[in-house]
């Protein structure tokens, strides 16, 4: 694969600006940039959204529709968890200690994730190949869905803006039940790694128990305990499943496929334009930045442009650095992308979807 490389001089000295602004603020409040009690309190709050349903389907006589129900909640848990805890623990930004990051970074393992294939997906493809198509797999749904101006255009596309909303779904689903399995074979045939390269067969094993200890909490346990046909126990797992997915997925694209963030290629040395700091700039989107609500459920990842500078820094300080952030790039005469509101940005996606769809040649 050709290997991508960014401007690694900034004559404008943007980067080293910023940061220096940055690290100034959490020195002159005397904070930490790890999480603090709110982030702590907020993991508990989601660890219980998510656990509880489940306790109560386990232990509690009532009708199907009302477990059904609770579902969707474990789904909107699942997918709290993952946003607030597991992604600010595997960014190592959930606390100082590192036993800690790996404890809650672990909490993927219940929402049918794997630590190693993340790290490599999200902070080693995502985080530095940005919307580049052919590194960036958060910008490649296989041949369904287009979601670059780079990537092949196929006929069924022209729908794709009818049809994305509903495979958003299967996102955790498909983590669940191949993707893991297909990435861990692709990556360590690749020797990618987030830190030193792992030993192969402790990750396959690794792999193999935790899922057989999540299809044994998740669908085992339930088949065991309620007395209810096994297709509704099925139904409740892809209920809760697609909830999370869906979620998910939506926050992802509202961060970076959208009319004003840029889908970068190389040229043909593998050169990149921008340095690393300021590509993420043209190629990331803010949304909601006001709404507390979406701030607090998301973990922050609204805040999408400081995240993905400052992917260490926890995400309850994404509010207080967007500021210094915004006014920076204004300064340097820089992107600064942003949408005022969730619903605003959410229709932008879909008009973005339907532009790659009914564009089959976009220079």
């Amino acid at each position: 694969m050709q290997e991508v490389k960014f401007l690694t001089r900034d004559k404008t000295k943007f980067f080293r600006t910023l940061n220096k602004r940055v690290n100034n603020y959490f020195k002159e409040n005397n904070i930490k940039k790890t999480g603090n009690w709110k982030l702590y309190t907020k993991a508990v709050i989601m660890f219980v959204l998510f656990l509880t349903p489940l306790i109560l389907i386990l232990t509690v006589e009532m009708p199907n529709w009302a477990r059904l129900l609770l579902t969707v909640v474990i789904g909107i848990g699942m997918a709290g968890v993952g946003m607030n805890v597991m992604h600010d623990a595997n960014h190592e930004s959930f606390s100082t200690k590192d036993w800690v990051n790996k404890l809650m970074g672990s909490s993927i393992y219940i929402l049918a994730g794997n630590v190693y294939n993340w790290k490599v997906q999200h902070n080693v493809l995502h985080h530095t190949y940005t919307n580049i198509q052919g590194f960036d797999e958060d910008i490649d749904a296989g041949r369904i869905i287009r979601f670059s101006k780079n990537a092949k255009w196929m006929k069924i596309h022209k729908f794709q803006k009818y049809y994305s909303l509903f495979l958003y779904g299967l996102l955790t689903i498909n983590w669940a039940i191949t993707t893991d399995f297909k990435q861990m074979h692709r990556y360590l045939k690749r020797k990618l790694s987030y830190g030193p390269f792992p030993k192969p067969a402790k990750q396959w094993s690794i792999l193999v128990i935790s899922k057989i200890i999540y299809y044994s909490l998740w669908i085992v346990l339930p088949l065991l305990v309620l007395d209810i046909a096994w297709w509704k126990v099925l139904l409740g797992f892809f209920v809760m499943h697609y909830t999370a997915g869906l979620i998910l997925s939506i926050t992802f694209q509202l961060a970076h496929v959208m009319p004003n963030t840029d889908m970068p290629l190389p040229d043909k040395e593998g050169n990149i334009d921008h340095t690393w700091a300021i590509h993420q700039l043209f190629t990331t989107s803010n949304f909601a930045p006001n709404n507390k609500f979406v701030e607090f459920y998301t973990g922050g990842l609204n805040h999408q442009v400081e995240h993905h500078i400052f992917p260490h820094i926890s995400h309850v300080h994404y509010k207080n650095i967007s500021k210094i952030v915004r006014e920076t790039a204004k300064e340097f005469n820089l992107p600064y992308h942003e949408y005022k509101t969730m619903a605003g940005a959410f229709v932008e996606h879909i008009k973005q979807l339907n532009y790659l769809g009914t564009h089959p040649k976009i220079a």
